[in-house]
Formats: C-alpha cells, sequence, structure tokens
C-alpha cells in the first residue's frame, strides 16, 4: 500500500511540473510583441562599443535603442516602422567634437568650394550686384591648396573687382585673410602700421603691402557692420540643419559668447528644422556672465548644453603661427607665436582649472602642447580634480614622448582633425620637414600611450568621411601618405568620431553608441565603411540620418529610388 502511494504522488507530481511547463511555454509562445516605435534589421550594424560590436537588429522606443541583436527581435517587438536595412551598413550618428557654425549675413560669401580666384572674383561681383557698391563684403573657406592658381588670393586681385566696395575674405581655418585696398585704408593699415603682437601684416615681393593679415585679422574685420539678429539666427538654423545631411547628429562648438548660448536657446525652443544636439564652448572673456549663464541652465537639457571653456594657447599652420619647438622650413628662426605671453598664458589655464571648469585648449605646435600640457599637469599635482576631463583641440604636431606619457598620467584628452592631414597637406609640406612632417596630426601614436583620441573636423572640411578617409590612409590631397604608422583601422576611426566625442562632454552613458538604453541617434551609410576600398571612402553617402529615432535626414538619392 506504501509503495503505491508513493507510486502515486510520484505520477500527480510529474503530472503537475509537466502541466506547469506546458503551460510556461504555451504563456511564452501567446505573449504579445512588445511595443515599439522603429526597428531595423537585416543589416550591418557597428554598434562603436570597445568590443566594435555588430549586430543585425535594432530596436527603437520612446526615443532611445530598446534592443540589439539578430533578427528574432522582430518577432519579440511590434513596431509602427520597420526598415529592412538589405545589409546596409548603420552606425551612431558622427559627434563632432570641434567645430563652428555660425549664422551668416547677407554680406556674406561661402569660399569653402571654390577652386580658382577667378571664381572668388565672379563670386565678388555678383554679391555687389546683390547689395550694392559701399557695402562691407565678407566670407570664408578658400585655400591656396585647392585654387588652381595655387596662390593665395591677394590684395590687387580683390581690387579687380571691388574698387568700391571693402572685402575681406577668411582662409579656411579662421587663422588668416585677404583683405583688399579700401578696407586696409579703412583700417588706417599702411606700410609704417607696426606689427601687431601675435599677427603678421604681409609685405609682398613688392614691398608693398599683399592684403593678407595673418591671426590677427581683426584689425580690419572689427570695422565690418554687425549683422541684425533676425538673419543671424535664420542663418543659424539653416546652418544647423544641413548638417544632418553629413550623418551629424551633435556637435561641440568650439568658440561662443554667452549671447550666443541665448541665441541657441532661443533657436533650440522654436526651430521649425530638426536640428543636432549641441555643445557650445565659452571663451574666459567675461568669467561672471558664464558662471551666472551656468547657474541658470545647470547642464542643459539633451539638445543644448554649455560645455568646456575654450582657451587659444597659439596660433594655426595655415599663416604659419602655431608655436613650435624648432623653426619653420626657410624661415629663419621663425617659431611662431602664444596667442598670449607664456606667462599669462599660464596663469589663465591655472586660474580655469582652478575655478573647476573643464578646459578645451587650442594647441598646434609642438612647443605649445609641451607648454600647455607641463602646465595642466602642475595644476593637477597642485589643485587635484577627478574626472576633469581637460582636452587639448587639435595636437597637430607630435610632442617629445615625455608629454604624452604626462598626457596619459593625468588623463588630458586630444580631440584631433586627421583631416587636415589631408585638406592642410600644402602647408605642413611647406613649413615642416622630416619626422614633424611624416607625424603631422598623430593618431596611433598618442593613442598607444592611452590617451583618449576623438576626432573632429574643425569645418576642414565639415564632412566627417574626409576625417576618416585621413584616419585610415593618412594620404594628403596629392595621395602622398605621412606617416604610415600613425594609421588607425576604420572601427577605430569610426569610435573616435562617435563614442569618444561625447565623452569629451561626460555624455558616454546618453550618445555616441548604440547600446540598449541610449540615444538613437543612428546614420545608414551607402556602402560598407568596414570593408570598402579606402581609396573610396569619401565617396560613401549617408543616406539617413536619425535622432532619438526620428527621421531627420533622407538622401534623395534613396527617395527616387522609394518603392
Amino acid at each position: 500500500m506504501l509503495i503505491n502511494k508513493v507510486r502515486t504522488a510520484t505520477l500527480q507530481l510529474f503530472i503537475l511540473v509537466f502541466l506547469i511547463a506546458c503551460g510556461g511555454q504555451e504563456s511564452e509562445t501567446m505573449r504579445s510583441p512588445s511595443p515599439a516605435d522603429l526597428i531595423l534589421t537585416n543589416g550591418k550594424i557597428f554598434v562603436a562599443d570597445e568590443a566594435f560590436s555588430l549586430v543585425d537588429t535594432l530596436v527603437v522606443t520612446d526615443g532611445l535603442i530598446a534592443a540589439i541583436g539578430d533578427s528574432s527581435l522582430t518577432e519579440r517587438f511590434d513596431a509602427e516602422e520597420t526598415v529592412n536595412l538589405e545589409g546596409k551598413l548603420v552606425i551612431p550618428g558622427f559627434n563632432d567634437s570641434h567645430t563652428h557654425i555660425r549664422g551668416r549675413p547677407q554680406r556674406y560669401i561661402e569660399l569653402s568650394e571654390v577652386t580658382s580666384i577667378e571664381e572668388i572674383q565672379l563670386l565678388i561681383r555678383a554679391k555687389i550686384a546683390e547689395i550694392g557698391e559701399g557695402e562691407w563684403i565678407t566670407g570664408y573657406g578658400w585655400s591656396e591648396d585647392e585654387l588652381d592658381e595655387g596662390r593665395r588670393p591677394l590684395r590687387l586681385d580683390l581690387d579687380a573687382v571691388s574698387p568700391n566696395n571693402p572685402v575681406i575674405l577668411t582662409r579656411a581655418g579662421g587663422h588668416s585673410a585677404v583683405t583688399n585696398s579700401m578696407a586696409l585704408q579703412l583700417a588706417e593699415i599702411t606700410l609704417e602700421t607696426p606689427q601687431p603682437a601675435g599677427g603678421v601684416i604681409e609685405v609682398g615681393e613688392d614691398g608693398m603691402l599683399n592684403g593678407i593679415i595673418r591671426e590677427r585679422q581683426n584689425l580690419v574685420g572689427k570695422l565690418v557692420p554687425d549683422s541684425t539678429y533676425e538673419e543671424i539666427i535664420a542663418s543659424l538654423e539653416v546652418n544647423l540643419n544641413a548638417l544632418l545631411a553629413q550623418g551629424i547628429t551633435s556637435i561641440t562648438d568650439a568658440s561662443k559668447t554667452v549671447e550666443d548660448y541665448e541665441m541657441f536657446e532661443e533657436l533650440y525652443q522654436s526651430n521649425e528644422l530638426a536640428l543636432p544636439r549641441s555643445t557650445l564652448q565659452f571663451q574666459w572673456y567675461d568669467a561672471a556672465a558664464i558662471n551666472a549663464l551656468n547657474a541658470r541652465v545647470g547642464k542643459g537639457d539633451d539638445f543644448l548644453k554649455p560645455g568646456a571653456i575654450k582657451v587659444f594657447a597659439d596660433g594655426g599652420f595655415t599663416g604659419p603661427a602655431a608655436y613650435t619647438l624648432e623653426p619653420y622650413v626657410n624661415q629663419g628662426e621663425y617659431r611662431g607665436y602664444l596667442n598670449m605671453p607664456e606667462g599669462v598664458l599660464v596663469n589663465h589655464l591655472n586660474l580655469i582649472h582652478d575655478a573647476g571648469y573643464q578646459m578645451g585648449i587650442h594647441a598646434i605646435g609642438d612647443a605649445a602642447i609641451v607648454l600647455v600640457v607641463n602646465t595642466l599637469a602642475d595644476a593637477l599635482e597642485r589643485n587635484p580634480r577627478e574626472d576633469h576631463r581637460h582636452y587639448l583641440n587639435h595636437f597637430s604636431m607630435r610632442p617629445p614622448e615625455l608629454t604624452m606619457e604626462l598626457m596619459a598620467e593625468h588623463d588630458i584628452h586630444i580631440t584631433q582633425q586627421p583631416n587636415f592631414t589631408y585638406t592642410l597637406e600644402g602647408r605642413y609640406a611647406e613649413n615642416l620637414d622630416g619626422w614633424r612632417l611624416q607625424h603631422n596630426n598623430p593618431l596611433r601614436g598618442p593613442m598607444d600611450h592611452g590617451i583618449t583620441v576623438a576626432i573632429s573636423s574643425d569645418i576642414l572640411p565639415i564632412g566627417p568621411l574626409v576625417g576618416l578617409y585621413a584616419a585610415v590612409t593618412r594620404k594628403g590631397m596629392t595621395g602622398t601618405v605621412y606617416g604610415e604608422d600613425e594609421a588607425i583601422t576604420m572601427e577605430e576611426a569610426i569610435r573616435a568620431y562617435t563614442a569618444l566625442g561625447a565623452y569629451l562632454n561626460f555624455e558616454e552613458d546618453k550618445k555616441g553608441t548604440l547600446e540598449v538604453g541610449k540615444f538613437a541617434d543612428m546614420i545608414l551609410l551607402s556602402e560598407d565603411l568596414l570593408s570598402i576600398d579606402p581609396e573610396r571612402i569619401m565617396e560613401v553617402d549617408v543616406e539617413k540620418t536619425w535622432i532619438g529615432g526620428s527621421l531627420v535626414y533622407e538622401s534623395d538619392a534613396l527617395k527616387r529610388t522609394a518603392p
């Protein structure tokens, strides 16, 4: 009897367990898919995490990434929209951690695409016809390396088409400008004018002013009448929106004022066009105003926030005026300039560090880099700050090993522009030689030292694909390879242009990778950057851009082929 009871109880327990198991399987099978807003599937999705993970499918809910994995996710989620990627590559949206986006007045001429001095002259003529004689004309973006004539536009070139309009046209990079005779006359600049501290008023071979002013072009620029608020904010909205076609979903604008921030605030509250997320840096001109703004806005919001304090240590290479350890080629003992006396710069950096602010410091020449790093290291030893995230903008010349060791030891980071190797090739080749020419805009060296190196554009040009191309090929515009040992992989380059830019702004938990819980800021590319012939990188198109899972840009080519 006892044995039968035990057998009966065992059988009953087995049946109960079986029914529970079956019921569990049935409930799992019958469970409704979770709601979602967007699914991207059947593609190659580069997460840009430290493991360089690739997945097939990504799910978005409420602007955030809800899940990543294989195609089985399409059964677990019911989305309002599902996009078949057809094997194409998706990566995080580019985070341009050093750029300059401005609204432009009616007098402005865009020169970033010009290919000849003759074309510049035609644009000036057209602008005079538009706004009339006597009005100032400004412009930005010319580079002698991209002009058919192979030289800079000079005063007489401008005089030929603008005898009655003052003109100042700033070179790409912003470190020099060409002016015409009328502009020089209005600024009262003559051959007798003393050379400005930290800059050069050039004299040509004929002994006359050639119209070029390096680093101190504001001697003329300060005379340009102020633009109206309305034309600037309207233009700013258009220029910010245009970044989405480049796949740029976040920017750090590296030189703004408190008044500029207030304009951005107004724009982001009333914008009609989709805009990228923006972080604005301030120069330390008005500490009281900066402190008051930060007290008012705190850390900002998901679309607009204050960033690091911008400091200019030296000049740039387009002059050239970057501060170097050794003299420039064929320029005697000339080594460029610091932007302010050394003692003033050191005190400036210490003051801002002690005030508790993060700094993004413009340091291009190797001598400037050494001075800035030594100053920061001393400040951090004197007044330690946990997770300060100070960083150098540019880092165009590779400094001594000891300097990079100090940077790694004290967590001093970099936002680098490898696109300079491409677009400024002519400037480097003219002014540098040997090892320092080969190692311009170093990437692998500082990375191997353990330094965080983000990638950004500084609008030379703004398109990220040029930066990716130069980062992995180390090629200039002529096809010459500079320092092949400084090249990095495409995976590293994408991560530096996305995740590490977010890190510099203390936003690595929110964006920069396509990990669960982060903003669904991402782009669809026409071809696979991870496997393409490097020579074709700059031919790749951004086909779609999403911010927070919302489609904010779609290429015309993709629209034409849509069913």
